[in-house]
């Protein structure tokens, strides 16, 4: 397998890849995990894939809100995730649930997020994780935002943050890009370009040949990765982290990946824009059957395995959609409170009349 030059100095380059779709392995780029944690990468993807097909089941019977899948992008998500410290910080986008709650995120608590409850927003204090932004291309601002933090308090943890193919056309992704860059901060910039922004292709958004060359611009590293392995996200991330630990600035990544179902669950009908062929072109390259395969042969993953994690998930949703559930509606007061430390004297006033108005 030839050594992927992944690094983007111009608009030509090779993504760095090296799981094979056979599940043969580049062992000159192999990261240094050990079997125990190969496993648990493993769990992990089939762990999410099980709760996205769930999550969509839950959505579809009105007990979730807003949900945007997530199969196909597994390797993307987990293996950046399951490169950071603790200490890291996430700025995710909406479709990003699986990294904030492998993070430290309740379940639970995301669920809430889905269902517009402002619990799902209330971060405990020990998980480093913002909020999913809905709004396009916020969290790369953000993201930089708290880069900056950290590095005037002379930490040494990074900040990762997400967005689309889509994404990138947004002014905010330049001014957070350019902003790391002027200054050097430990952020990383992750495009998950899965070929859509909802229906728009790619091609049609951007006149660049690679999203990841974008950020040369900004003057910070660039590179390019096969976003269906999940070793290769990993050890992208890994060096983009030492980067940034060791003060030499930002990183961009661009992930070439591909979502299996729809934008999200409001309608979108990816039939309309996606050819069977297309589809299953990218179904060749599941990142899970890609990883499975070199599990396998090195004895570290059996259908036993698969199956106990397959059940697991689903009890764990099970679990934690009943506990969001039971979580007490919101009130009007209550919504108000959680929005300040002190409340403005005019929103206690309407907190007042509102509670005279219902009579308590």
């Amino acid at each position: 397998m030839e050594k992927a030059n992944y690094e983007v100095r111009t608009n030509k380059v090779m993504p760095l890849s090296i799981l094979s779709l056979d599940g043969k392995v580049n062992e000159d780029l192999l990261p240094d995990l050990s079997d125990d944690q190969l496993r648990e990468l493993m769990r992990r993807m089939v762990f999410t894939r099980t709760w996205d097909q769930r999550a969509i089941s839950l959505q579809r019977q009105g007990r979730l809100g807003f949900y945007a899948p997530v199969s196909g992008q597994e390797a993307s998500m987990i293996g950046s995730e399951f490169a950071l410290n603790k200490e890291d910080f996430v700025c995710p986008g909406y479709r990003d649930m699986p990294q904030i709650v492998w993070h430290g995120l309740p379940m639970y608590q995301a669920f809430l997020y889905s269902k517009g409850h402002q619990h799902g927003g209330e971060i405990p204090e020990d998980v480093n994780v913002l909020m999913p932004q809905i709004i396009i291309g916020a969290q790369i601002v953000q993201s930089a935002g708290v880069a900056m933090g950290l590095k005037k308090r002379g930490k040494k943890n990074v900040v990762i943050t997400y967005t689309g193919d889509g994404g990138s056309s947004q002014g905010d992704f330049y001014e957070g890009m350019n902003f790391a860059g002027a200054f050097k901060l430990p952020v990383i910039f992750v495009v998950q370009n899965n070929g859509y922004a909802i229906s728009t292709p790619s091609s049609k958004q951007t006149a660049a040949e690679t999203i990841a060359q974008k950020g040369l611009a900004a003057g910070i590293k660039s590179v390019q990765v096969d976003g269906m392995d999940v070793l290769a996200m990993y050890k992208a991330v890994q060096d983009a982290a030492e980067r940034g630990r060791n003060g030499e600035g930002a990183t961009l990544i661009e992930a070439i990946t591909y979502r299996f179902g729809p934008h999200s669950m409001s309608g979108d009908d990816p039939t309309k824009y996606r050819t069977k062929d297309e589809e299953s072109e990218w179904v060749l390259k599941d990142p899970i059957v890609r990883f499975r395969q070199y599990l396998e042969a090195k004895d570290l993953w059996t259908e036993e395995d698969e199956t106990k994690t397959i059940e697991e998930a689903k009890q764990t949703v099970a679990d934690q959609i009943k506990k969001a559930e039971s979580t007490a509606k919101m009130t009007i007061p209550g919504l108000i409170d959680s929005m300040f430390e002190s409340t403005p004297s005019h929103l206690e006033e309407q907190k007042k009349a509102y509670l005279e108005k219902e009579g308590n």
